[in-house]
C-alpha cells in the first residue's frame, strides 16, 4: 500500500467559506424547525381524537429528528471555524445552534478537536464509547463483562441520547456549582491565609464533573451557565405554550432520536472491521484520517440532513474545508481513498461488534 501524505490531496480548492451559503444553510434550518413548531401547536389545538393527533405526530417528530441533527452538524462545522468566513461569526452561530440542541458549543468543540488531532490512535482516544483495550477487558469480571457488553450495545443509543443532550449540560452545571461552592468556601474559612485570593478563581482543577467535558476554564463554565439559562427559559416558554408534559416529554423524544442518530454515524465513522487504531509509536495522522475514517453511502437527503459529514475521510484530512465543499472535495480526490472504508446502511448494526482494541495487533476486535 502506497503511502500518502497530505501533499498528494487536492484540498487548497476546497478550504474556502462562503457566507452567503452559510446563512442560506442556517436560514434553511432554522426556518423549518420554527415552522413544524407552529404546525404542532395547530395539531394540538385541534378537536382532533387522540388517534389521530398521535397519527399526525409521526411525520412532526420524524422532521423535526433530522432537522435536530442538521442543527448539531452544522454547530460541528462552526466549532471547526469552516461555516462562516469570521471565527466571530461561527462562534455567535454556534453558540445559537447549541442552544437549539441545548448543548454548550465551546465546551463541545474544543472535546471534538482533541478527537481530530488523534483519530486513529487507540492508545490516546478510545473512541465516541470509551473502547476498552483486550488486557483491560480480560481484567474484568464476568459481570463486568456483561454491563460492558451491554452498555455498549445499539439500543444503549437512545438512553445514552437522552443523556447527551438532555441531561449532561444540566447535571454538568449542577456539580460545577456545587464542587465550586464547597472548595471556596473551605478554602476561604480554611486555607485564606496560606492562599492567594487569585488562586480561588482556579477552574480546571476543581470544577470539571467526572462524567464531562465542560468546565475546563471560565470561559467553558461561562458558557456553561449561559447556554443552561436561556435553555430552561426556553423550555419554560414552551410549556406555557405546548403544556408541562406534552413539551417535555415530546421535546425530549426528539432530542433522544436526533443524539441517537448522531452517535451512531459518529461510531460508525470509527469503529468497524479493519480500523486503523495504532499505538501512538505507529501512529501517522493521515493514515488516521484516511483509513480510520469510514466514509458513509447513504441516500443524498439523508446526507442533507447530516450536512455532508458522510465524506468523512476527507473532512477528518482537513476539517477546515466547509460542508458545502466536502462532497466536490471528496470527488476530487477519490482516486486516493480506494483504501478507505465505505459503508452502507445495513453495514451500521455489525459496526457495534467492534468494541475491543487490540493493541498488540493494533486493531479493533469483536467480544467473543
Amino acid at each position: 500500500m502506497i503511502k500518502l501524505s497530505r501533499s498528494d490531496f487536492l484540498i487548497k480548492p476546497f478550504l474556502k467559506r462562503n457566507n452567503f451559503i452559510a446563512f442560506y444553510q442556517i436560514i434553511s434550518t432554522i426556518f423549518p424547525i420554527i415552522s413544524i413548531w407552529l404546525i404542532l401547536y395547530q395539531i394540538m389545538n385541534q378537536p382532533f381524537s387522540l388517534l389521530i393527533k398521535g397519527f399526525l405526530l409521526i411525520p412532526i417528530i420524524f422532521f423535526l429528528t433530522l432537522f435536530s441533527s442538521r442543527t448539531f452538524s452544522l454547530m460541528h462545522d462552526c466549532g471547526h471555524n469552516s461555516l462562516f468566513s469570521k471565527r466571530k461569526l461561527n462562534r455567535f452561530f454556534g453558540f445559537l445552534l447549541g442552544l437549539i440542541n441545548c448543548i454548550p458549543q465551546k465546551s463541545w468543540s474544543i472535546d471534538h478537536a482533541f478527537h481530530h488531532r488523534n483519530n486513529g490512535n487507540w492508545e490516546i482516544y478510545k473512541g465516541p464509547i470509551d473502547v476498552l483495550s483486550l488486557e483491560d477487558y480480560n481484567c474484568l469480571t464476568k459481570k463486568e463483562k456483561i454491563f460492558y457488553k451491554l452498555s455498549r450495545n445499539w439500543i444503549m443509543l437512545f438512553p445514552g441520547g437522552f443523556f447527551y443532550l438532555v441531561l449532561k449540560p444540566r447535571l454538568g452545571l449542577v456539580i460545577i456549582i456545587f464542587n465550586l461552592t464547597k472548595d471556596i468556601l473551605e478554602e476561604t474559612f480554611i486555607k485564606i491565609k496560606n492562599k492567594k485570593i487569585s488562586k480561588l478563581l482556579a477552574i480546571k482543577s476543581r470544577v470539571k464533573p467526572p462524567f464531562s467535558d465542560y468546565g475546563d476554564n471560565f470561559s467553558e463554565l461561562c458558557e456553561l451557565i449561559i447556554n443552561n439559562i436561556v435553555v430552561i427559559i426556553w423550555w419554560i416558554l414552551m410549556c406555557n405554550w405546548l403544556g408541562f408534559v406534552f413539551f417535555l416529554s415530546f421535546y425530549s423524544l426528539v432530542l433522544t432520536l436526533s443524539a441517537a442518530i448522531l452517535i451512531c454515524v459518529f461510531f460508525v465513522q470509527h469503529n468497524y472491521e479493519n480500523a486503523y487504531a495504532k499505538n501512538t509509536k505507529n501512529w501517522d495522522i493521515v493514515d488516521g484520517a484516511i483509513l480510520g475514517s469510514s466514509n458513509l453511502d447513504i441516500p443524498n437527503w439523508l446526507n442533507w440532513f447530516l450536512a455532508d459529514i458522510s465524506f468523512h475521510s476527507i473532512h477528518h484530512l482537513s476539517e477546515r474545508i466547509p460542508n458545502y465543499n466536502l462532497r466536490a472535495c471528496h470527488k476530487a480526490n477519490i482516486h486516493l481513498l480506494h483504501n478507505s472504508k465505505f459503508l452502507k446502511l445495513r453495514d451500521f448494526s455489525n459496526c457495534f461488534k467492534y468494541i475491543i482494541w487490540d493493541k498488540k495487533n493494533e486493531k479493533l476486535i469483536p467480544i467473543n
